[in-house]
């Protein structure tokens, strides 16, 4: 995080010779029924359907679409496919039987009467805006808490570390184990904090050299002075639904968050080293040895060139974190990380300990210009994960909130 944002921040001292809440669209209740003039072919299972069996390949061929589709009614009416009758009328009447009546009747449900398969994935719900007016429609619940999953404390005293997710055992014996963290606000997490991980996994892979065991995003505490800033169990919570939903891999830690004062990244990084190799005693091997983890700080173009101002990092904070830990770099759209690398002697220093990522397919999706989308009623959809937008929505976040106009224009 941006050392200038502390509460307590101070210029480091250089020595002469150091150089509205609205709710999701309505679903359509009845099967859209296909116009007089248009053929039923290829919407009937003529494989399953009696009314198949009835209606022969020499009717379909002299037949007109009306007339097909009169058929059809009449063989609904009569209740000799159950099947089709089940899609068109209800058993005790002509109501027509919605979307959701049809897939509860197929969706195993839980003990409180969620669908499982909504629960588990967000692909059910339906699109979620801040920007329209939308009548309720019931959904899965933020508070129920997928299996395997272990959610993180709101205070100190009832800090666990989060392994649930952590790999045990080092499947390639060759390999380093590597766990990869993301120090940010995340006021609200984006899809582009998502992608920024399988973007790194995706340049590891082809270094040959590193055995991904785990990804975790620290959310900084509520005294990292930061326009838009959520509070901190927020923004926990979105991270911990955007990873619980969407991924297989990512996890939450809530340590830095509810730290009273602000914690610099150095030290960050050094309770998840603490936590994984000292505590734990680092990941498993097929043979039964422990292996110490490498710790790398999954950093965007931004934060980087952050590190350039004399006057923000500390060289000791900049040793350690380039040098003991190591850093991946997502390249954002139009800056070039390589000659920044070049041009800054510490970094270029531990160059080798510094992987740049590049973006094949470019994404600038950003906290700022999220929360002032929302601020102007705008549809966030597709930007952040529909989770998160739900939560957004619930708690009435970023809505009466105001940044100024620098922070947004610089985005």
């Amino acid at each position: 995080m941006d050392p200038r944002l502390a509460p307590n921040f101070t210029p480091v001292i250089r020595r002469q010779h150091q150089a509205p809440s609205l709710s999701p669209p309505t679903t359509s209740t009845t099967t859209p029924r296909s116009p007089a003039n248009t053929s039923v072919v290829g919407i009937i299972n003529f494989s399953t359907s009696s009314f198949a069996r009835d209606l022969s390949m020499t009717d379909i061929g002299s037949t007109n679409g009306s007339e097909i589709s009169a058929k059809l009614e009449q063989h609904v009416r009569s209740g000799s496919d159950s099947a089709m009758s089940s899609r068109v009328n209800s058993s005790s009447g002509n109501s027509p039987v919605s979307s959701t009546d049809s897939l509860s009747q197929t969706q195993p449900t839980t003990t409180n009467g969620k669908r499982k398969a909504e629960l588990d994935f967000d692909i059910l719900a339906p699109p979620y805006s801040l920007s329209a007016n939308r009548t309720p429609h019931q959904t899965a619940d933020l508070e129920e808490v997928p299996h395997g999953i272990s959610r993180q404390a709101r205070d100190l005293a009832s800090y666990a570390f989060p392994v649930h997710r952590l790999a045990e055992v080092l499947q390639d014996n060759t390999m380093q184990p590597l766990v990869i963290v993301a120090c940010g606000s995340f006021s609200p997490i984006t899809l582009l904090h998502l992608r920024m991980f399988e973007m790194a996994i995706d340049t590891i892979r082809e270094l040959n050299k590193y055995e991904v065991v785990g990804g975790y995003y620290s959310p900084v505490s509520d005294n990292y002075r930061k326009a838009g800033l959520a509070p901190a169990n927020h923004r926990v919570r979105m991270c911990e639904l955007a990873c619980e939903r969407t991924s297989s891999w990512l996890m939450v830690d809530a340590w830095e968050s509810l730290q009273p004062t602000y914690q610099r990244t150095a030290v960050v990084l050094d309770h998840f080293n603490y936590e994984i190799n000292v505590k734990r005693g680092g990941i498993k091997t097929k043979a039964g040895e422990r292996r110490p983890a490498k710790i790398m700080l999954l950093a965007g173009g931004d934060l980087i060139e952050s590190m350039g101002d004399p006057n923000v990092w500390a060289d000791e904070d900049l040793h350690h974190i380039l040098g003991r830990f190591g850093c991946l770099i997502v390249e954002r759209t139009g800056a070039d990380v390589r000659s920044f690398l070049l041009s800054h002697d510490i970094m270029y220093e531990h160059r080798h300990n510094v992987i740049v990522i590049k973006q094949l397919i470019y994404n600038d999706i950003s906290s700022t210009k999220v929360r002032l989308f929302i601020r102007r009623g705008m549809s966030v959809q597709y930007l952040l994960p529909n989770s998160v937008i739900r939560y957004i929505e619930e708690h009435g976040l970023y809505v009466g909130m105001s940044e100024p106009v620098s922070n947004v224009l610089k985005f």
